[in-house]
């Protein structure tokens, strides 16, 4: 979702601070200007367009789904209470779960109906503060403030949006600790929904099993295999998605056993005939550029573009055994 696609039509902000003791819950709603919608709109798109978001179904049990069920504008005040009162429940009883507001929204996008919950963890920072002395004059600070809110820039841990016409939910969220384990509490126990892995998720668990497979079969101080490996990733990734079957045709048809191990760890997660589609150049930006490090600790950066052109730079493997790169046709250099 864009934000200049989105209309925010109602709001209203809850805290969830677990050093009150219980849910601080708003009657009444908040008056709308167009600063706070931006910062509400802002974080709609920030979430929604993240490869980390989920595309998720409740379960046909869900209390949280059966209450959206009929969300409508004279309802919506009382379910975001409910809501509300579900989820510090479980962060009472899991203490590793942190405090914040939570900002619920009824919104339109793209003529569609929403109910969005933001999720605000409080952050932590220094302020000044203005005080009057006895003798009239002024004295400044500097005070610690501990429920300060994430800035529109900052990425949500925790948020949805739910489809009120069709069910469907759009998630981010973040594991904490329950009960010993760490888990997906938001979808799992607050929610009760489910849905397939996230774009991020789905490339992290394809680029840990090549490295895997890449480290077994040739230990971990080839660095020529490395670089090799991420020129192929960037290729795929540069067409918009990466087709995992060809990323193995292209990484291991040469050796069976290799292609037969890197399907084998995709297997259990349903991932081997998948196709991966980040959307976000944030997700990408790591396979964007080769970076080397010398045993003297010299540090090289190659974009990909240049690295597969051999009139901006060579890998010379010398008769001692050594490697020297040819850095050609600089037309300027900068210090930085």
């Amino acid at each position: 979702m864009r934000s200049d696609e989105i209309v925010i039509e109602a709001a209203v902000i809850h805290i969830l601070d677990g050093k009150v003791g219980m849910p601080v819950l708003s009657d009444q709603e908040l008056e709308l200007d167009s600063d706070l919608c931006e910062f509400f709109k802002g974080h709609i798109e920030k979430f929604t367009e993240s490869d980390e978001v989920k595309h998720c179904r409740f379960q046909e049990e869900s209390a949280a789904g059966k209450l959206l069920e009929h969300c409508g504008r004279q309802n919506f005040g009382e379910i975001s209470r409910r809501l509300c009162q579900k989820l510090y429940k479980l962060m009472n009883a899991n203490l590793d779960i942190p405090s914040g507001d939570v900002a619920a929204l009824l919104f339109r996008c793209q003529e569609t109906r929403y109910f969005g919950f933001l999720k605000m963890n409080y952050k932590t920072s220094y302020t000044h503060q203005t005080q009057a002395t006895d003798l009239g004059g002024n004295t400044n600070g500097i005070v610690l403030q501990q429920a300060l809110l994430p800035s529109k820039s900052q990425r949500l841990t925790e948020a949805f949006a739910a489809n009120l016409a069709t069910g469907e939910l759009l998630v981010t969220e973040k594991r904490y600790e329950i009960n010993g384990e760490k888990k997906e509490y938001f979808s799992q126990l607050f929610l009760e929904c489910q849905g397939p892995m996230s774009q991020k998720v789905k490339l992290d668990l394809v680029t840990r099993a090549v490295d895997q497979v890449n480290r077994k079969y040739y230990g971990d101080e080839d660095t020529e295999r490395k670089m090799e490996v991420k020129s192929v990733l960037y290729q795929e990734l540069e067409e918009g998605s990466l087709k995992v079957e060809r990323v193995a045709e292209k990484l291991f048809s040469a050796n069976p056993e290799m292609q037969a191990d890197f399907t084998e760890r995709l297997d259990k997660y349903q991932l081997a005939q998948s196709v991966v589609e980040p959307k976000s150049q944030q997700t990408v930006k790591k396979f964007q550029r080769q970076h080397l490090t010398t045993e003297e600790g010299i540090e090289i950066t190659i974009p990909m573009e240049a690295y597969g052109n051999p009139d901006k730079v060579e890998f010379i493997t010398n008769s001692d055994g050594t490697i020297s790169v040819l850095i050609k046709n600089i037309g300027h250099l900068q210090s930085k």
